[in-house]
């Protein structure tokens, strides 16, 4: 297993309630697909965008980090990139110290 971190900009029009139901619906995920050691997911406010997303100006971003295989990581991306509440995801393996 390796070190991951999972970063995605939610749509900024979702509810507080319904931003901590998709959080908590990708923690989830990460876990039933085999991820360990899944840190608390790091919330920042609404930003603006660089660019329109999806004729989106702003957008809230989060961060979580995880220890997965490969397998648990297409899961993941697979589940983010089917969800029309995410603009944009990206997940990247942590380098090894």
């Amino acid at each position: 297993m390796r070190d991951y971190e999972v970063a995605y900009i939610a749509d900024p029009a979702l509810s507080e309630e319904d931003l901590t139901t998709l959080i908590t619906r990708f923690v989830d995920v990460a876990k039933s697909a085999g991820a360990t050691e899944v840190a608390e997911p790091e919330r920042w406010e609404r930003r603006r965008l660089a660019y329109p997303i999806k004729d989106k100006r702003e957008g809230v971003y989060v961060f979580m980090r995880m220890k997965a295989t490969k397998e648990a990581v297409a899961e993941v991306s697979r589940v983010l990139g089917l969800s029309e509440q995410v603009l944009r995801h990206m997940v990247v393996r942590l380098d090894e110290e």
